[in-house]
């Protein structure tokens, strides 16, 4: 029988009611976020004193720069960063990395869906191409197609925090085994 620790049951709570609410209401609520962030911080305070601490804001660290970098090319909403901060707060640096590239497979693994789904697929290839192409140009690609703006009301939307759900649940689930 696999064993999860206190750890493991937190992260899973926080991702698990986030990919919930995310996916109803394409929002992921700051009471959420800051409880998860609180309680990473203080439970890892708990169970390893101060070395503990640094982990966790080792994580919430990684895991908001790496977002936000996300959010201020509007690819992502502020929730995903927070979600992510608090993710990264709970399991720290190491483990949020994993859980990192998990849910990006995740999540390209649901947009393919969503863009065969949708008949999409010729327009998301000449979107991703754009994209590539602005980026290597340092421009913003939101500021020449603001349809490429995840708050623009043309977007095609996905709910991230299903996918940083499923991204962690596997890692969870493959760490138990």
């Amino acid at each position: 029988m696999p064993h999860f620790s206190a750890i493991d049951i937190l992260v899973a709570v926080i991702v698990l009611i986030a990919a919930v609410t995310d996916f109803r209401t394409r929002r992921i609520p700051n009471w959420l976020t800051i409880s998860g962030i609180c309680s990473g911080l203080a439970l890892n305070c708990v169970l390893a004193g101060w070395s503990g601490l640094k982990t966790s804001l080792s994580g919430l660290a990684l895991g908001f720069v790496v977002y936000f970098f996300f959010y201020f090319l509007r690819a992502m909403g502020a929730g995903d960063v927070k979600l992510m901060a608090a993710v990264g707060a709970i399991v720290g640096p190491s483990s949020w990395l994993v859980i990192f590239i998990a849910s990006a497979l995740a999540g390209g693994l649901f947009a393919l869906i969503l863009m065969v789904w949708k008949g999409r697929v010729k327009e998301t290839l000449h979107n991703t191409l754009f994209i590539a192409g602005e980026l290597m140009q340092f421009r913003p690609p939101h500021k020449r197609r603001a349809d490429l703006d995840v708050k623009d009301p043309r977007a095609v939307n996905m709910p991230h925090g299903v996918a940083i759900a499923a991204g962690t649940m596997a890692c969870l689930l493959l760490a138990a085994i």
